[in-house]
């Protein structure tokens, strides 16, 4: 146990660059909102029809929820901030709701596509838009770190999965 405390603690200790000063809590919170994506997609791999239909359909409704979630933080902005109220950016905040809903009615292959396409739209949007806002530069950072782990698990579903 000590060991792999040791190990874990260099590691936070190597990757304390990339993740200084994002609150422990957004941290955590954003990693566990990870599990369903990875779990998910593990099981898509391992598991063989019917389970596998089930554990893709939910990977791809749980995506669906978080890219809806991208989506409505914009107007959260906007409403906090008047700076974000335009047409480009509440345009954009109700986007991934669209692709979204749209990825719930595709085959699993398509669904799992175009989630991919939300999530990387949603991650460049984000950290461009909040890699230049000072006060929350920590925000860019962490939806950088949550969009890769959420797009690499849904690659990985797609990719391992069969669906083809």
């Amino acid at each position: 146990m000590k060991i792999i405390k040791n190990k874990l603690a260099k590691l936070v200790t190597s990757q304390s660059n990339v993740l200084n000063n994002i609150p422990m809590s957004a941290l955590s919170l954003g990693i566990a909102g990870l599990i369903p994506f990875w779990g998910l997609a593990v099981l898509t791999i391992i598991l063989d029809a019917p389970f596998k239909n089930f554990a893709v359909q939910a990977e791809i409704t749980y995506g669906a929820v978080i890219l809806s979630f991208l989506g409505g933080m914009h107007w959260g902005f906007a409403a906090m901030n008047s700076r974000h109220v335009s047409w480009l950016s509440l345009g954009w905040g109700v986007t991934p709701s669209l692709i979204a809903w749209g990825a719930l009615f595709l085959s699993p292959s398509l669904g799992l596509i175009l989630l991919i396409i939300g999530f990387s739209a949603a991650g460049i949007i984000d950290f461009r838009v909040f890699a230049t806002n000072r006060d929350n530069t920590w925000f860019g950072k962490l939806r950088t770190i949550l969009s890769i782990g959420t797009i690499t698990a849904l690659v990985l579903a797609l990719s391992f999965g069969n669906f083809f």
